[in-house]
């Protein structure tokens, strides 16, 4: 079969009106943006702030400029997931676009659940607003004290009394939970016993964030930093009553629904950073032509030549994979897709990393301050290699899938 990474003439026309958007009107608000983090409460949007992000949220919306994610369905543009990596790819270089646009993580894996596997009620109630961008949602698994990348240890309690679950236990890096937003979680708890194979002791859960019995212990920070007003929270559910309707699918399909979320949450995470990597460069070179010392420009010193060029090939590199990727996933085949899912989620994030860090060098001390977005940009990537499974989980899985190639036995 013919493999097409590229893009339909109308898409490529949708895309460069994005482009145009996140360079005319988005980029120049960020840095007014984030700067009201620290006015009041930091946990509450300010006038402001709210301000500049439903402004231009409405003006994608009517635009037509939304919800790209929806690949192939008729509630979204109609995207392949090629086609929609390179959507990814350009809000990468924004840390607002993707909300703008209405494709930001989590709430895009989030819809796809509730599009998937929800009831209609559950639709009606929190698809619709999501997809309007009304609202916010948090997906919580992790766990604080077993090691979640193996999500069969996964150990909140979920307890059925009469038409009620109850919930007891505690999750963390809920990402975007710290929102005041944020009306919705969907939670992997355990409803099954040791007697059920591992991967049917599990099950996913619609928990309206208001219900009484959850509090926010704490905001996790990320080298130091809280990520506010979006937040990755720590929490605690002690007897948390959840009506039964609110279960996806039934008892022990957790692991089912995982892997409908995170096969695609994982390679937009991927796409976007390979825009990082793209905006971290154009950095680079920029300040490499602009700056000089001992009498050049940065760029003819040292191995600067080198450098730039490395920082190409890789990301060419990568954002092939990626392409590749995407092009399995739109084949339909989940199982051969997921090897190549894998891949891309070592790479691209390492990719990234590595530009990033290489643009800071050539910044020198100004990269590492609020002056430049460097250090916010490294430690979001250098997050992404835990986010939804560390590299050591993604690279186990290539190789068993390698090994199979030469050998019967189990691996």
């Amino acid at each position: 079969m013919d493999m097409n990474l590229g893009m339909r003439p109308e898409i490529r026309a949708l895309l460069d009106r994005v482009a145009a958007m996140i360079r005319d009107e988005i980029a120049p608000l960020e840095a007014e943006y984030h700067a009201e983090v620290n006015k009041g409460d930091r946990w509450q949007y300010t006038p402001r702030q709210a301000e500049i992000l439903e402004g231009l949220k409405a003006r994608a919306k009517s635009a037509g400029l939304w919800n790209f994610w929806l690949t192939d369905r008729e509630a979204g543009p109609g995207l392949s997931t090629v086609e929609y990596a390179y959507f990814a790819e350009e809000m990468g270089k924004s840390p607002l676009a993707p909300e703008v646009f209405n494709c930001n993580a989590p709430d895009t894996g989030n819809m796809e659940v509730f599009h998937k596997y929800g009831t209609p009620a559950m639709k009606a109630r929190w698809l619709a607003p999501l997809l309007a961008g009304e609202i916010r949602s948090a997906y919580l698994m992790t766990e604080p004290d077993v090691a979640s990348s193996d999500a069969t240890n996964i150990a909140m309690s979920c307890v059925r009394e009469g038409d009620h679950y109850v919930l007891d236990g505690e999750k963390w890096w809920s990402s975007g939970a710290g929102d005041p937003r944020c009306a919705v979680y969907i939670v992997m708890v355990r409803t099954g016993g040791e007697d059920l194979p591992k991967h049917q002791r599990h099950s996913m859960i619609v928990v309206p964030a208001a219900t009484p019995g959850i509090e926010k212990l704490r905001a996790m920070e990320v080298y130091g930093h809280d990520d506010a007003p979006h937040g990755h929270m720590h929490l605690r559910f002690t007897g948390v009553r959840v009506p039964v309707e609110n279960l996806l699918l039934g008892e022990g399909r957790g692991f089912e629904i995982a892997q409908g979320r995170l096969g695609p949450g994982r390679i937009h995470h991927c796409m976007r950073a390979i825009g990082q990597a793209e905006a971290a460069l154009g950095m680079l070179c920029r300040r490499s032509l602009s700056r000089e010392a001992f009498g050049k420009p940065l760029a003819q010193l040292g191995a600067n030549y080198d450098i730039i060029a490395e920082c190409r090939m890789e990301i060419e590199q990568a954002r092939l994979l990626c392409l590749k990727a995407a092009w399995m996933m739109d084949r339909g085949d989940a199982r051969a897709a997921a090897p190549w899912i894998h891949k891309i989620k070592v790479v691209a994030p390492r990719v990234a990393l590595k530009v990033i860090d290489e643009a800071v060098q050539m910044f020198g001390a100004q990269g590492i301050s609020q002056d430049v977005p460097l250090s916010a940009m490294w430690h979001h990537v250098r997050t992404l290699r835990l986010a939804d499974g560390p590299d050591a989980v993604h690279r186990r899985q290539v190789a068993r899938e390698e090994l199979r190639r030469h050998t019967q036995a189990r691996v």
